[in-house]
């Protein structure tokens, strides 16, 4: 491998790295502040660094603080096992971490003639690993219950179990179900299927493709990353704090950050399978790096109303915290980010007039569309991010039999009837 590809490589793993881990302090700020919303209140507001609030961000850092320097308790009549106990919050952490690695941000490009994958890790069976390595971070939730000796959390990890075994087997159906209409098991070919149209109209989307199978996997990967209405297994009305009951410090917090990896990672695989990954809807990588000056000029354009919008948005909800809180330090915390603001929407002008007197092809091109379609990936992240968000304060916990028959009477049927129509489909269009 050249000198380039390898700074490539490197730069693949640290750009996958930090998605995953500088997103955590991301959506814990977004969880706040969209539940502050939905729930029709502020949210974090008051932690601040001489006044300075960063929108309730320093709230995020605070909590870091707090947890680094709090006390590590461990269950006296442990034992030999305290080692294992220790390691069950890292295995359900890092599972979620190097699941995540088998994302493509962008497209193939080409170094010195040889195509180079956009991705940390670079395999052709990305969805065998991601499969493979995120059903692992269970076995974290079931040594940390059954290791405390605490029965709300051995109950917290028999329920974690038992919902993932019921819920992986139409996850399972589900992603086989793509695979046929794939006919392939690299995301990366997933995410160019998609980049064509059905009947010259709709994108090749696989949400429009597949519907129910997007409906399974979708609901099946709320399950996996525990997240609400399926987080029976940290039930506080029932069961305490669930498998967690007896961590504290670091250990209850890699378990909290792990849980946040795995909704990342999720969310990151339902758009490379369903919603066109880093693709735009209509535009192939080919159309996009022919025609990257008129994209690059549109994205111009489009950027004067989001920005705007953005600043008035700032702008509103600063004067809903002046008329609700008696500090004065807001009105000037809201000039600076307004600033910081103005500031980057001026640096991506910049970028994207400069992008317009590139030569049209070759490796300038390539690099170009592989920022955009990094930049286009991301935004969908996000955007899913939030959807998981926003499901979590909008439904309430369910029942633990209600999810026992959602998983077996439901979803399951649902995907064996999906799976063999798209079997039939497939073979008779073959």
């Amino acid at each position: 491998m050249s000198a380039a590809g390898i700074l490539l490589s490197l730069a693949m793993i640290v750009l996958a790295a930090l998605t995953a881990l500088l997103m955590i302090p991301v959506l814990v700020w977004l969880e706040r502040r969209v539940c502050g919303l939905i729930q029709d209140r502020l949210g974090p507001n008051r932690c601040n660094i001489k006044g300075f609030r960063l929108g309730g961000v320093v709230q995020s850092f605070a909590d870091m603080i707090k947890l680094l320097s709090k006390e590590e308790y461990y269950p006296s009549h442990i034992g030999y096992a305290r080692w294992l106990f220790m390691l069950s919050p890292a295995i359900t952490f890092i599972s979620a971490l190097l699941a995540f690695m088998v994302i493509p941000f962008a497209d193939d490009i080409s170094i010195d003639g040889r195509p180079f994958r956009m991705q940390a890790l670079p395999v052709e069976w990305g969805v065998l690993w991601y499969m493979a390595i995120a059903s692992t971070g269970v076995m974290g939730i079931l040594f940390g219950g059954w290791l405390s000796h605490n029965k709300y959390s051995l109950l917290g990890a028999l329920r974690s179990v038992s919902q993932t075994i019921s819920y992986e087997i139409a996850l399972g159906l589900g992603v086989v179900s793509m695979l046929i209409t794939y006919d392939s098991i690299d995301f990366n070919r997933m995410v160019e299927w998609q980049s064509g149209t059905i009947m010259g109209v709709l994108p090749a989307w696989g949400i429009v493709v597949q519907p129910l199978a997007a409906i399974v996997v979708i609901t099946a990967l709320f399950v996996e990353s525990n997240r609400a209405p399926f987080n029976v297994a940290e039930g506080e009305s029932e069961i305490v704090a669930g498998f967690f009951t007896e961590y504290s410090a670091m250990k209850f917090a890699l378990f909290f950050m792990g849980e946040y990896v795995a909704m990342n990672g999720a969310s990151a695989v339902i758009v490379t399978m369903f919603f066109g990954g880093y693709q735009l809807p209509w535009l192939s990588t080919e159309t996009l790096r022919e025609n990257f000056h008129i994209v690059a000029l549109v994205a111009m354009v489009l950027l004067v109303p989001l920005t705007k919008s953005f600043l008035f948005w700032m702008k509103r909800n600063n004067s809903v915290g002046r008329r609700l809180s008696d500090d004065g330090g807001r009105e000037y915390e809201s000039k600076i980010l307004s600033r910081i603001t103005v500031g980057v929407f001026l640096l991506l002008e910049a970028l994207l007039l400069f992008s317009l007197f590139l030569p049209a092809g070759g490796g300038w091109s390539e690099a170009a569309t592989a920022i955009l379609q990094i930049a286009i990936f991301m935004l969908k992240l996000m955007i899913f991010n939030i959807f998981f968000i926003v499901v979590r304060w909008t439904l309430p916990r369910f029942r633990y039999d209600q999810i026992q028959t959602l998983g077996w009477r439901y979803l399951l049927p649902a995907a064996l009837a999906n799976l063999l129509v798209s079997a039939i489909v497939v073979t008779g269009v073959s």
